[in-house]
């Protein structure tokens, strides 16, 4: 047993040459020892990066009000759920956000705006704003506001912008499941959009949705073909009005080896723990660090998150570092 864990090792250090029934095994296979697991896994984590662990602080800058109907949204048209809606923030309000963020040693700082698309008057404000953060404060920017065309991912990149996020949730064959108002190709769409401005690209998934373990093998793939630089690993979280009737508890050890999965598939990619990291790990949240070399803090779009001293203190105390930009 222990030669398929040094197995996993060196396939994986092969360009994530790991195959379908190698991920299969790690999330079905009930001989999986977790420990022996993670001890691997982090063999691929350390060769990329080290004991670096990157905080990331997300900042729902526009919420609610949005015209898609996914399921897993709080803030989609058909939510059931009660939250706070309210336009644009004021710039002062975004640039104290990030100053935040940078002095507390955030690498990212990630400002999400709900609904379709940006339009004009919605790309010069963003634009503006990102040139006043990055004008004031050295650290990453990533900006996720929907669907993308040429020219507003060009005026991003002109701001500053440094990556964009647009997540693809799930596979291609289980998304028609959890959203009607588009389709999977709009997502990949923007993606490769993001990607030819020169753009990094974040696209990550939400865990828990009713999804099978080979559509998670096909989110592992599609996520290699769309070149995701970054990918947030979300385990969804079932607010009171949620929508996901398939929705069933995650067990911490499986999102172990969820994460574990995903890093064998893409070595290289950095990878996020995310939504749900403080619901689901729960007691064993340090553990994922063994897999992802990136959290967010703070909270999420509309759950509330585990404080950035409280983050950091998990990622010293388990022997990691505190990855800033230098």
């Amino acid at each position: 047993m222990e030669n398929r864990y040094n197995k996993l090792v060196e396939k994986s250090l092969s360009k994530g040459s790991v195959d379908p029934e190698d991920i299969r095994w790690i999330l079905t296979e009930k001989s999986v020892e977790l420990l022996q697991l993670l001890s691997a896994v982090y063999q691929v984590r350390y060769r990329y990066f080290e004991n670096k662990v990157k905080i990331n602080i997300l900042n729902n800058v526009q919420s609610g009000n949005c015209t898609e109907d996914c399921k897993y949204c709080a803030q989609s048209k058909e939510s059931e759920n009660t939250i706070d809606t309210y336009p644009m923030k004021a710039d002062d309000e975004i640039i104290e956000g990030a100053r935040q963020a940078y002095e507390t040693g955030a690498f990212r700082y990630c400002m999400v705006f709900s609904g379709r698309g940006l339009g004009k008057n919605r790309i010069e404000k963003i634009c503006s704003v990102v040139k006043k953060i990055k004008a004031q404060y050295r650290m990453e920017l990533c900006v996720s506001a929907g669907f993308l065309s040429d020219d507003d991912a060009q005026e991003l990149v002109k701001a500053g912008v440094n990556r964009y996020n647009h997540n693809l949730n799930t596979s291609s064959s289980y998304y028609s499941k959890i959203c009607t108002s588009h389709d999977y190709g709009k997502r990949v769409d923007t993606i490769k959009t993001a990607r030819k401005s020169g753009l990094d690209v974040c696209s990550g998934v939400i865990i828990g949705m009713g999804e099978t373990v080979d559509d998670i093998i096909k989110m592992t793939d599609e996520l290699r073909q769309v070149g995701a630089k970054s990918i947030p690993v979300n385990f969804f979280i079932p607010i009171k009005g949620h929508r996901i009737p398939e929705f069933k508890p995650l067990d911490p050890q499986y999102c172990l080896k969820v994460l574990s999965a995903f890093r064998f598939a893409l070595p290289e990619a950095e990878i996020r723990a995310s939504a749900g990291r403080e619901y689901h790990l729960r007691s064993l949240q340090a553990l994922c660090l063994y897999a992802v070399n990136s959290v967010f803090a703070k909270g999420y779009l509309t759950t509330g998150g585990d404080s950035v001293d409280s983050t950091k203190q998990m990622i010293e105390d388990s022997g990691f570092v505190v990855e800033e930009i230098e």
